[in-house]
């Protein structure tokens, strides 16, 4: 028997998903009912999803499979009200209450698509570095809100689709600081609070973020190579008796060679469960030695100065691995204490959490199963599985555990999105379903028999179609040219 406070908890808990399955509705301006009930049926399907016409099989789905390639092919979402309405709902913290944000890209394959317009050659990795491919498909880049402790739960707030045209950089930057305006403006943020921390891997280019994004409310932690060097602060300029500029930079450590380092200004040690002894040095005040090229080119006047942290993670034996590297983690933030270090690289390691986030859209919820042709569609059903996440992450104090005969029982704040997946028909009962009733159609007439298709559908190169300029030189020739 449930106390009344559990009751209290779960009409709460009713409440928050209604709110936002009502919300998430008014966001579909067209084929809106197909399109919900749609999502109803990846979050009721039994098993994982294998293609969109199957979903119109089930009991949450009262359409035809027609109405249901009208509603994928033609329906519109706006992202711009579903990305508030994500900021809006309740998100997780850290241990000091701070919102630790990760950003990460992951891909959408389509290797035997040429009629598809907008792919990039993304990189997949195979079992040995020799083995890895490029592979035509759409790169997505994702923003989630990370739990603390070992979970699979992710809040995803953010996903845009790189284009052929985009920089990397550039977009990561606007869209993290749209996440972080949205996240103020939903008062997710007040001013006293800790900044928000932002961890990436090794593909983002931290030291620009961290430069772009100065005036937000944000601390960047990312990994970088373990062949790249950082330079010492050079302290006070003074003036040299045979004149000239002061020195800006201090000297080199390099990270592959330890007899450049020079003491560690933080040095903590501590004793994990899952990775044994962690140690780990911090060095304040390093920066990056830039060079006017890259996103540098068009950086008018003195190239800046971007001084951080610089950590190196060093912890005893990895799942599978008895001998791991070392991880080096720069930070924007300086002055910090051994506490705020091991804050730091633990918020880090928390960031593979978005892997599993991944992992389910793709073989649970069937994020990359559809076969579609025009890049705005997968952007469709791409915002369709988020909000089919978000409500699966809203209904995780209602889910029971439905295990399986032969899996473990689990407590009911620790299942996994699967699990909470599978009870999710019996809990939908309970919220509110704002799409109507399907009116009564027949089915259209279809191209006539032995017709055949006199429009064929254009072919289209993948690959990047603007290059960008790697040298000043050529970046000097080309405004000439321009005049």
């Amino acid at each position: 028997m449930k106390s009344l406070a559990a009751e209290q908890s779960a009409d709460a808990a009713v409440g928050v998903l209604s709110h936002f399955r009502v919300e998430f509705y008014d966001c579909l301006y067209t084929r809106a009912d197909a399109l919900f009930e749609l999502t109803d049926a990846v979050l009721c399907s039994d098993g994982p999803v294998t293609s969109l016409v199957e979903l119109t099989l089930t009991a949450e789905h009262r359409r035809g499979h027609g109405a249901m390639y009208d509603a994928v092919n033609h329906g519109w979402l706006e992202p711009r009200r579903l990305r508030r309405l994500l900021a809006a709902t309740p998100l997780p913290r850290a241990a000091d209450g701070r919102i630790v944000l990760a950003v990460d890209v992951s891909n959408w394959l389509r290797p035997d698509a040429p009629t598809s317009p907008e792919l990039l050659f993304c990189h997949v990795y195979g079992r040995g570095r020799s083995a890895d491919q490029f592979i035509p498909g759409w790169p997505y880049s994702f923003v989630a809100a990370l739990e603390t402790g070992r979970t699979s739960w992710t809040a995803v707030l953010d996903a845009i689709r790189l284009g052929p045209c985009d920089d990397a950089t550039a977009v990561t930057a606007a869209q993290l600081r749209e996440v972080v305006t949205r996240l103020v403006h939903a008062g997710q943020w007040q001013p006293g609070d800790a900044d928000i921390l932002v961890v990436m891997d090794t593909g983002y280019d931290v030291t620009r973020l961290a430069y772009v994004l100065a005036d937000l409310p944000v601390e960047l932690v990312g990994r970088l190579r373990s062949d790249r060097v950082m330079l010492r602060d050079a302290g006070p300029r003074r003036s040299s008796p045979r004149g000239g500029q002061p020195r800006k930079h201090g000297g080199v450590l390099t990270f592959s060679k330890p007899e450049t380092w020079h003491t560690p200004d933080q040095a903590t040690t501590c004793d994990t469960t899952r990775y044994g002894t962690a140690e780990a040095l911090a060095w304040d005040r390093m920066h990056p030695r830039l060079q006017a090229r890259g996103p540098w080119l068009d950086h008018c006047g003195e190239l800046p100065l971007i001084h951080g942290t610089l950590i190196r993670l060093k912890v005893e034996h990895l799942p599978g691995d008895r001998d791991p590297k070392p991880v080096w983690m720069w930070s924007s933030r300086t002055g910090m204490t051994g506490q705020d270090v091991d804050l730091r690289w633990q918020a880090f390691l928390r960031r593979f959490d978005l892997e599993h986030t991944f992992r389910l859209f793709k073989q649970t919820l069937g994020w990359t199963v559809p076969k579609v042709r025009d890049p705005h569609t997968a952007d469709l059903w791409t915002w369709l599985i988020i909000a089919a996440h978000t409500q699966l992450r809203l209904a995780r104090p209602l889910a029971e555990d439905l295990r399986r005969p032969w899996e473990r029982p689990s407590e009911p704040r620790r299942l996994t999105p699967a699990r909470v997946r599978r009870g999710f028909r019996h809990l939908r009962v309970k919220t509110a379903r704002p799409a109507d009733v399907p009116r009564p159609s027949k089915p259209g007439p279809g191209r006539p028999p032995g017709s055949k298709n006199r429009r064929p559908a254009p072919r289209h190169e993948p690959g990047k179609t603007v290059k960008r300029i790697e040298t000043l030189t050529e970046h000097v020739r080309l405004k000439q040219q321009r005049g």
